[in-house]
């Protein structure tokens, strides 16, 4: 299979073109710049400009664009260029499906297409599927027009698989990168209250849902992409805590997070979202990780102590 890449360049874009390599395809990525690789094939999203001709000789598209959510405070115009990161490139890369120009012309078949558990919001205990509506705020309205832009490409035929992503644990980026660093030095320790549910999933897990819906023909619309044994802040800041022999006793007030971090604390740190991935489930995906402490290990390469 011949398969197109945006965002390549990311924790989860870099993890995919080599397990799909692997598994024989032939992977080419599009890159914001002069292609200087045959691999690679130059576009401007920002420009609404894609190579129609060449993309559409691929018979499956990724899309894994966005701008890392937590590297800045969320002010206005960050917001616009979190949103602008992911809806402009989303419906860039919708096009190369739309044939209404050209019915003859070829396109791909399949569109995976990266969205992420914010969708749900701070929905306290409630367990979400796959069919509950969205939340809100800043990220779950967010998440709502990112899969819309996506699910244009269904209207021309395509079927479409828009994945929410949860925390994806690797100790190349992300989250665990931002934080293993203070359970080293001894001050880790739970956020808010603890009791808010955080739903994640290991990296080899997040790229194996984007292959198995690559290969699934009846995955389409909204996919949730996390363990089936999502875990409260209390609970993951000890599994961590035990690895590294050391957590602080008291949590980080809320108001703490507020003043350090602004919106990013409400909506990314101390909202509640129990969601299941029902449709993975269903469809048989085998979970590597499902295990929160196994996935630690994995996503930071160490090895369990003998007991």
């Amino acid at each position: 299979m011949k398969i197109l890449i945006a965002g390549a360049s990311g924790m989860i874009g870099g993890a995919a073109v080599s397990a799909l390599r692997a598994d024989g395809h032939e992977v080419v990525r599009l890159v914001r710049r002069v292609a200087a690789a045959p691999d690679e094939l130059a576009w401007h999203p920002a420009a609404g400009e894609v190579p129609l001709e060449s993309c559409r000789s691929a018979d499956a598209i990724i899309n894994l664009c966005g701008a890392d959510l937590a590297s800045a405070r969320w002010t206005t115009k960050r917001c616009n260029e979190i949103r602008s990161s992911r809806i402009d490139t989303t419906q860039t890369l919708a096009k190369i499906f739309d044939l209404s120009g050209d019915p003859a012309a070829r396109r791909p078949g399949v569109f995976i297409s990266a969205s992420a558990t914010g969708i749900y919001g701070d929905r306290g205990n409630l367990e979400l599927t796959e069919s509950s509506g969205p939340g809100n705020g800043f990220l779950a309205d967010l998440c709502r027009d990112w899969e819309g832009a996506a699910l244009t490409a269904a209207e021309s035929g395509a079927r479409v698989a828009c994945l929410r992503f949860g925390i994806v644990l690797s100790g190349q980026g992300g989250l665990l990168h931002r934080i293993v660093p203070f359970y080293k030095a001894g001050l880790g320790c739970a956020l808010g209250t603890g009791r808010q549910w955080m739903s994640w999933v290991e990296l080899e897990d997040a790229v194996g849902a984007i292959r198995f819906a690559l290969g699934k023909a009846d995955l389409t619309g909204a996919v949730n992409v996390v363990s089936p044994t999502a875990v409260m802040n209390a609970g993951f800041t000890r599994a961590l805590g035990r690895m590294y022999g050391h957590q602080l006793p008291m949590p980080i007030p809320r108001i703490a997070l507020r003043l350090l971090f602004g919106r990013i604390a409400d909506e990314g740190l101390l909202a509640s979202a129990h969601v299941v991935p029902l449709k993975l489930l269903r469809s048989g995906y085998p979970f590597r990780y499902p295990s929160l402490e196994d996935a630690l290990y994995q996503a930071l390469a160490m090895e369990r102590a003998e007991a």
